[in-house]
């Protein structure tokens, strides 16, 4: 591992994981983001060298360039290594690469894949099976995204916004889900639904697919699987599916069912449906590796969760405020649902769009997502690296929203206003939860950050 490896967007969760491992591996990294973060001191801590702001001197020296989807053709260090004639490869190229004569375990899906990843990675370290692990969030049980392991086994989430989750040949897949996204890299659902069937004649023959019965795109899709598979889901036709399922908060409990035979019962440190059934895939995939019951009901129980998966920010008596990724409407219904089964007096949502391409394509399925809240708030959109779209705002989906449900409260706010809105707004048992994948959680941080001055009265 003597290369010099340069990533372009190395602060990103996807390129900081590939960086921790090339490091622990002894490679010399370097790397280029547009701002300082936790995640860049940290990779500066284990001697990666990295640039703020992206300039052609930064690759000096590569010997291969990395960069992730965010990046686009034009920027200054693609150019600078074309024109030097670098090796230029994109971020799931280089995982593969990471991958070689390890036993590949990969989740894939629309949503649930950061949970349903840490969840398997966290099964795998807890039975002493010491896997490389490279998650899209941070696994608070270790407090990182990606850990170098001395074992056989690789767990990887393979992201499909880009098609590149084609790179990878896993012995295991997870399918959690195939959802109407990234429409402005697939252009269509059926390119997508093309992409995630290459995605599963990708796992080895001798390995298992492990997909979610519930969703009929992605069963019709299994139907001519050669690999052997296991069906989850909620539903009793699944081959892993649960009964006498219990919700509490945030917390779950359910017995589960294999194959027509009672396992047991469990207990999940996640509340809502829709991650007991991304645990489900995570018990089959255990069973399957011939894990022990016991390893696989602590990890379900001892799971402390991912970062920015339903995480709680602050909590008194009064008032709790959550953060979660929720960007995409299916993923903010499930969120705001579990959130409702804490049963505060409101459920104030507040949403920042992610990219103007989503905002427009799913513009009319965002308006129904917010059903379980009782307050919604929405500002402008986080552009992410697109351009803004001529009569694409943030206030398209509130003015929608009042259109459909007009007793509904709420209001559109731009972000900079939100903290001081709800610190006047809000009552005793109230829950706030910030929803969305761009930079709403610091308005989440600010909020606990305030809400504790006023606690301790400072």
């Amino acid at each position: 591992m003597d290369k010099h490896y340069h990533l372009i967007g190395i602060g990103g969760i996807g390129m900081s994981g590939i960086a921790h491992l090339l490091l622990k591996r002894g490679a010399r990294v370097s790397g280029s983001d547009l701002k300082q973060s936790k995640v860049i001191r940290a990779l500066e801590g284990l001697g990666a060298k990295i640039f703020i702001g992206h300039e052609a001197g930064n690759i000096s020296g590569a010997d291969l360039v990395v960069y992730s989807s965010a990046v686009k053709e034009d920027n200054s260090e693609v150019m600078e290594a074309k024109k030097l004639g670098i090796p230029l490869i994109k971020r799931a190229e280089a995982l593969a690469k990471l991958m070689q004569g390890k036993l590949v375990i990969t989740v894939a899906g629309s949503h649930g894949k950061t949970t349903t990843t840490s969840l398997a990675s966290y099964l795998l370290l807890e039975a002493g099976l010491s896997p490389t692990v490279a998650i899209g969030g941070i696994l608070k049980n270790i407090n990182t995204n990606a850990c170098l392991g001395e074992g056989e086994y690789f767990v990887a989430e393979a992201d499909e916004s880009d098609g590149s989750f084609l790179s990878y040949h896993p012995k295991y897949s997870i399918i959690t889900n195939i959802d109407r996204e990234h429409l402005d890299y697939y252009r269509d659902f059926e390119s997508e639904l093309a992409a995630f069937k290459d995605f599963i004649n990708n796992t080895d023959i001798t390995g298992c697919v492990f997909y979610c019965a519930d969703d009929p795109n992605l069963k019709a899709l299994m139907q001519n699987c050669k690999t052997k598979s296991v069906s989850f889901g909620l539903k009793d036709s699944a081959d892993i599916h649960p009964v006498n399922i219990k919700l509490s908060g945030l917390t779950s409990d359910f017995d589960c069912v294999y194959k027509g035979k009672h396992i047991d019962r469990f207990h999940l440190a996640l509340g809502g449906e829709h991650n007991i059934s991304n645990a489900l895939s995570v018990i089959a995939l255990g069973l399957e590796l011939g894990i022990d019951l016991s390893f696989i009901k602590r990890t379900l129980a001892g799971y402390k969760g991912a970062a920015r998966r339903l995480e709680i920010k602050f909590k008194d008596t009064d008032i709790t405020v959550i953060d979660d990724y929720a960007h995409h409407p299916t993923e903010i219904r499930a969120t705001l649902t579990a959130a409702a089964k804490l049963n505060p007096k409101r459920l104030i949502a507040v949403f920042q769009p992610h990219r103007y391409t989503r905002t427009k394509l799913l513009l009319d399925e965002f308006v129904s997502a917010f059903d379980a809240a009782d307050y919604v708030i929405i500002t402008d959109i986080y552009a992410a690296s697109e351009l803004p779209m001529e009569g694409v705002a943030g206030k398209s989906i509130f003015d929608k929203i009042k259109e459909r449900s007009p007793a509904k409260p709420g209001c559109f706010l731009e972000k900079d206003k939100i903290v001081r809105y709800l610190i006047n707004e809000l009552s005793p048992g109230d829950l706030v939860i910030t929803l969305g994948a761009g930079d709403i959680v610091k308005l989440s941080d600010e909020l606990a950050e305030e809400l504790t001055k006023k606690t301790h009265h400072i």
